[in-house]
C-alpha cells in the first residue's frame, strides 16, 4: 500500500493538472484500501474475501459552476482525460452561488494531531479464521442455541489524502479490526435470531472472540418465546444497542443541508433548549484510536472537540462551507468527503455524556414499560419529527425485566422525546455514535 506521503502526492498532482487545464479551483481525494475477511459457519470455513483498491476523486470549479468525477485508472493519460472531462462538465453545469472551496484563511496549517489510528498490523487469513471459529464455538455452546448463521472476522488498512488548489494537502492512515457472530435459538418454526459484534482500530483492543460469541448466544436465547403487549402509553428504555439511533436522528436535523432546505424539525431552534437539562452531546475528532477520529475535515479545515448540545441547549449546526455561506455563518469543521460528489456533513466520535443514574434504577422506577433492544424500519419524519418504528425487546413489570416481546410499534415525536429523555450512567465507546441507556417516558406502544 502507498504511504501517506505518496497518497498526498497523488491528490496534489491531479489538482495541479486541473489548474493547468483551466479550472479556476479544484480539490481532490485519494483513497487506498486493503481488506481481508473470513467467515465460518457450523465450525467450517465458509468464505475468504480479500480486496485492494485505489481511487481518486476530482472536483473542479469554473466560476460558480462545478463538476465531480472519479476513477480507479491512475495512469497519466487517464488522469489527463479525467481532468478534461471534469472541466467540460463543469462548464455545462448550472451555477451555484454557494458552492466553492473552504475559506483559505480557515485551512489547517502546521502538523496534524497524532491520533494513533493505524496499528500497522499485517493480518493473515489463518488468524482471522481462528478468531471467527472461536466466536462461533462460544455462541453455539450457550444452552438453548439451536443453529448458527456463522461468525466472521476481518481487518483492513486504508490511506486517505485530500488536496486543494488554494493551499491544503494532508493525509492519514487508519486500520480497522472486527469480529461478529450471529446465532439462532428456540425450536424449528419459532427460532429467534440475535448477534454480537465488536470493532476497534487496533487488533489488541478487540474483545476476546469468546466474549463476543457468548454474548450473541445469550442474546438469542433470551429472545425465545416472545409475547405481545397491550397497547398504551408507557415508558420506553432504549438499550445501548439502539440508543445511539436517537442521537442519529438529532444529527440529521442539525445538518446544514436540512437547515438550508428548511426540512428539519429543529429549524429555528438554534440556541434554545431541545433536550432535558441533564443532556449534553459532544463531538470529539481527536479521540485517540477513535473509530471516527480524523485530523482535518473533508475540506481541509481543522477539527476540534465541541459540544453540540450543552445541558439541553442546542449550540450549533453541522456546517460545511457551502451551507455556512448560505446561512451567513462559519463552517464548523464537519465536512465529510467521499470519492465522488461534493462534501456533505458528518460528525466524528459523537457521544451523549452519561447521566448519574444507573440503568437498573431507570428500569426499577417503571411499573410497566418496554426495554427496546432492536428497532425495525425507518419510520422517522425529519421534517415534523414524527417517530414510529417497529421494535422488539423485553417487558418491564414492577421494576423488573420479565419476558421477551416482539411485533410492537413505539411512537412519539422526537421534539417531545428529546425533552423527556433521561440518560443512564453506562456510556461505552463501541461505535462511531455512542449513547448510554436512555429512558423516554410517555411513548405510545402499539401491540396486540
Amino acid at each position: 500500500m502507498l504511504t501517506k506521503e505518496q497518497a498526498c502526492e497523488r491528490a496534489h498532482d491531479i489538482v495541479a493538472r486541473a489548474r493547468a487545464a483551466g479550472a479556476d479551483a479544484s480539490d481532490a481525494v485519494f483513497a487506498a484500501d486493503r481488506s481481508l475477511s473470513v467467515s465460518v459457519r457450523m465450525g467450517a470455513l465458509e468464505d475468504v474475501e480479500r480486496s485492494e483498491s485505489e481511487e481518486l476523486g476530482l472536483r473542479v470549479f469554473v466560476g460558480h459552476r462545478s463538476a465531480s468525477v472519479s476513477t480507479s485508472d491512475l495512469s497519466s493519460a487517464a488522469l489527463d482525460t479525467l481532468v478534461e472531462r471534469a472541466i467540460a462538465m463543469a462548464r455545462e453545469a448550472p451555477e451555484d452561488q454557494w458552492a466553492g472551496l473552504a475559506p483559505e484563511s480557515r485551512l489547517m496549517h502546521g502538523a496534524a494531531p497524532h491520533l494513533d489510528l493505524d496499528d500497522g498490523a499485517e493480518v493473515e487469513p489463518q488468524g482471522l479464521k481462528q478468531r471467527a471459529l472461536e466466536a462461533e464455538a462460544a455462541a453455539r455452546a450457550v444452552a438453548g442455541v439451536t443453529n448458527s448463521e456463522g461468525a466472521s472476522a476481518g481487518a483492513s488498512r486504508s490511506i486517505m489524502a485530500l488536496a486543494t488548489s488554494h493551499g491544503f494537502t494532508g493525509g492519514y492512515g487508519q486500520s480497522s479490526h472486527g469480529i461478529s457472530a450471529s446465532v439462532l435459538a428456540g425450536p424449528a418454526g419459532a427460532m429467534e435470531r440475535d448477534h454480537a459484534a465488536h470493532s476497534a482500530r487496533y487488533a489488541s483492543m478487540l474483545e476476546a472472540p469468546e466474549l463476543v460469541g457468548r454474548l450473541a448466544g445469550e442474546r438469542a436465547v433470551a429472545r425465545v418465546n416472545p409475547g405481545k403487549v397491550a397497547s398504551g402509553a408507557m415508558p420506553v428504555v432504549f438499550d445501548r444497542r439502539v440508543s445511539s439511533g436517537l442521537v442519529g436522528h438529532f444529527l440529521g436535523a442539525i445538518a446544514g443541508s436540512a437547515i438550508t432546505r428548511k426540512t428539519s424539525f429543529l429549524l429555528d431552534r438554534l440556541g434554545t433548549q431541545i433536550f432535558a437539562r441533564g443532556v449534553t452531546i459532544c463531538d470529539d475528532p481527536h479521540r485517540p484510536r477513535g473509530l471516527r477520529s480524523r485530523p482535518f475535515d473533508g475540506e481541509g479545515l481543522p477539527v476540534l472537540p465541541m459540544k453540540l448540545v450543552d445541558e439541553g441547549m442546542l449550540e450549533t449546526w453541522l456546517l460545511d462551507s457551502a451551507s455556512a455561506r448560505q446561512l451567513d455563518m462559519e463552517p464548523t469543521g464537519h465536512a465529510s468527503r467521499g470519492i465522488g460528489g461534493a462534501p456533505g456533513v458528518a460528525p466524528s466520535n459523537l457521544y451523549m455524556q452519561p447521566g448519574s443514574i444507573p440503568p437498573e434504577t431507570l428500569v426499577g422506577e417503571i411499573s410497566r414499560g418496554i426495554l427496546v433492544t432492536e428497532l425495525i424500519g425507518q419510520g422517522v419524519n425529519g421534517v415534523t419529527g414524527d417517530y414510529s418504528r417497529g421494535a422488539a425487546g423485553f417487558l418491564i413489570e414492577n421494576g423488573e425485566i420479565t419476558r421477551p416481546v416482539s411485533e410492537i410499534t413505539i411512537a412519539g415525536n422526537l421534539k417531545d422525546m428529546f425533552l423527556a429523555l433521561t440518560p443512564a450512567n453506562d456510556l461505552e465507546f463501541r461505535f462511531g455514535i455512542n449513547a448510554p441507556t436512555l429512558r423516554v417516558d410517555g411513548m405510545t406502544i402499539a401491540g396486540a
